[in-house]
């Protein structure tokens, strides 16, 4: 009787054994399948490979280019926000950017599942988050209408005077600004070219000002953007910004993911501008933005002298009219410059050298380069005329120019200046100026003129209706292609 209760209650204990067993496997395959087809949030993502799905909005997202390399595509950045209001960076690297490109608009709702999440780095952060999403072969990406949860409709890091100066220098953070609008600088050539800048002084919530500064594509957009408003903008909202101190004040750079939004655009901005539409502050409104806005902004030569002194160093372009009462001749005309780096040759008896390029033999092209004092109803200041400008002025290479007034085996930077250069003087000339930081110095002494704008009774030149044979640094013609 023993041995048959000992052999029950074996047989029972090794059938729970096995239900526990199969139930424990049953559980675990349940679980897996459940994780893959289930929903999480930002805050539950590991590094490593993701196969649960994720719902967020798609904030914003920008190209990623490699400036070193031209402008090389990288990757596209993207910025989304989940159900739990935590944002998230995402990329998508450039070979897989054309099965995605043509499905991404701002603020779309949409799931991802099948990505890998790794750590972000710890420089130029957009979110809190210390993880990213990077998409691979195996991401699924879909628009939905109905989530699972409600996504926030926007989300901004905001952040005020004292933690921008925290932020500043360190390149740690990108943050958010949201401010009133108080003045707009511009430098947008028309047509845009390179070296386009915009400066936006802003009032913050503490009422301290700042300059949020735009650069070159960045500067064209926010004239882009500003050109069919038929009112000026009062908020502006700025993502992604870099703060930076320069000589104790703070100053805001755009980076390529700064996105610019103003008045009502944004919830943040709306709520701002009701604040301000309430509030009466007997402040007049920005200045007119729009107002010849494709144009460079004209300043007398009284202001551009001031404005080197009393501003911080920058690099901007202003619009000067003035005459020319003086061609510094004795600084000559022209000048051999190398090759490569557009730098002047060090001529010796017998060859150029660059020391730039530590080119003992090079062979250089002639360009422009002339002095002169101009001056207007409020001050004087010396100009410096480059080959680009005097070739556009005149139609008349140097090369071409030296040639009627040098005999062969002269030193064309020793020859007399061409009267058509000599005859400028006593012209009137709207010109644009390019400030850059070599006038903030005390070594300044001249500005560089970059453009003619207008040229108000134009020199004629002697030389254009003459025949000119080319020649090359050694004396031998060259024939024309």
């Amino acid at each position: 009787m023993y041995k048959y209760w000992y052999d029950l209650t074996t047989a029972i204990h090794d059938l729970i054994i096995s239900f526990l067993l199969i139930s424990h496997v049953f559980l675990y395959l349940l679980s897996s399948t459940f994780m893959a087809n289930s929903k999480v949030f930002f805050s539950d993502l590991k590094s490593g490979r993701c196969s649960s799905a994720v719902e967020a909005r798609l904030l914003r997202f920008w190209e990623a280019r490699n400036v070193k390399r031209g402008g090389e595509l990288m990757w596209m950045d993207m910025l989304m926000v989940d159900a739990n209001a935590a944002m998230m960076k995402a990329s998508i690297v450039a070979r897989m950017l054309p099965q995605y490109r043509e499905r991404l608009t701002a603020r779309m709702m949409i799931s991802i599942s099948g990505f890998d999440v790794s750590r972000c780095a710890q420089n130029f952060r957009l979110t809190d988050s210390s993880m990213l999403i990077r998409f691979n072969e195996s991401t699924t990406f879909d628009e939905i209408a109905d989530p699972v949860s409600p996504l926030p409709e926007e989300a901004f890091r905001f952040r005020n005077q004292a933690e921008l100066i925290g932020l500043a220098n360190t390149n740690t953070q990108l943050p958010d600004i949201i401010g009133e609008i108080l003045s707009v600088k511009r430098t947008i050539s028309d047509p845009p070219e390179d070296k386009n800048r915009v400066m936006v002084t802003m009032k913050l919530d503490s009422d301290e000002t700042v300059t949020l500064s735009l650069f070159d594509s960045q500067a064209i957009a926010f004239h882009t953007q500003l050109e069919p408003m038929r009112i000026d903008p009062t908020v502006i909202v700025a993502s992604s910004i870099n703060p930076k101190m320069v000589g104790g004040r703070l100053f805001l750079n755009a980076t390529s993911g700064t996105h610019v939004y103003f008045d009502k655009k944004t919830r943040a901005g709306e709520s701002r501008f009701y604040e301000l539409v309430a509030r009466d502050t007997g402040l007049p409104s920005a200045v007119p933005l729009l107002r010849s806005y494709a144009k460079v902004e004209k300043m007398s030569i009284a202001e551009l002298n001031s404005f080197i002194v009393e501003s911080a160093s920058q690099e901007i372009d202003f619009l000067c009219t003035g005459r020319v009462v003086r061609v510094d001749a004795e600084k000559g005309w022209c000048y051999v410059s190398c090759s490569k780096c557009s730098k002047k040759l060090q001529r010796t008896v017998s060859a150029f050298t660059c020391g730039r390029c530590n080119n003992s033999n090079d062979v250089g092209s002639l360009h422009y380069r002339v002095e002169m004092a101009i001056s207007d109803d409020t001050a004087e200041g010396t100009f410096v005329w480059f080959d680009g400008v005097m070739t556009k002025l005149h139609g008349l290479r140097a090369s071409e120019a030296v040639e009627t007034l040098a005999e062969d085996g002269d030193n064309p930077e020793d020859s007399v200046i061409p009267p058509f250069v000599a005859c400028m003087e006593g012209r009137t000339y709207t010109f644009q100026v390019r400030v850059n930081a070599y006038n903030f110095t005390e070594n300044h002494k001249t500005f560089t003129i970059t453009r003619v704008a207008e040229d108000h009774g134009h020199c004629r030149n002697p030389l254009k209706k003459k025949m000119i044979v080319p020649r090359g640094m050694d004396g031998r013609r060259i024939d024309r292609e």
